[in-house]
């Protein structure tokens, strides 16, 4: 990790995460009734609620629409979540006018190329492991874990130990 990296991930104080991908592992569960299912990583979950503890907001920013994404996000206490969004752009201009935040304070968590418009403009654009090689490519900092797999915790672990929480947090499991 180069100092300038370590530097940017200090000034986070949001992380939006993708959801197809990032969140999951892409893959979608439809059923005969046209009911979509999702796998979520508990450990990613567990990962965002250390980061709300440590003072750090996180949103979603998806292309879809899905009742599951809005349940699993109000189990984690996600408070926005922007679903429908193909093009990312207006949901993201709208995020920056709602948060008054910089865009340098904020990461942006994607896998493929719909995300690169927002991860352009973040302080803190994050690939998958198993994200396209151009997001990979524009991206600050690659998880060594796919999406869905550990990446969200991964990311969520970086930014606390960026800011020297991690240990503390961690430890109060002892």
């Amino acid at each position: 990790m180069t100092e300038q990296l370590l530097a940017a991930a200090r000034r986070i104080e949001l992380v939006i995460f993708d959801v197809d991908g990032v969140l999951t592992d892409g893959s979608l569960y439809i059923g005969d009734n046209g009911q979509e299912y999702k796998a979520f990583n508990s450990k990613d979950g567990h990962g965002i609620r250390m980061l709300h503890e440590a003072g750090v907001r996180s949103a979603i920013l998806t292309g879809r629409n899905s009742e599951v994404v809005k349940h699993r996000a109000r189990d984690l206490a996600i408070d926005i979540v922007m679903q429908g969004h193909r093009d990312k752009r207006p949901a993201f201009k709208a995020l920056l006018e709602e948060t008054a935040l910089s865009p340098d304070a904020i990461a942006y968590v994607g896998d493929d190329v719909v995300d690169l418009p927002v991860m352009t403009q973040v302080g803190l654009a994050i690939a998958v492991n198993d994200a396209h090689a151009m997001v990979k490519r524009h991206a600050h900092w690659t998880t060594g874990a796919a999406g869905g797999r550990g990446a969200a915790r991964e990311v969520c672990e970086f930014l606390l130990d960026a800011r020297g929480k991690l240990d503390t947090l961690l430890n109060s499991y002892l």
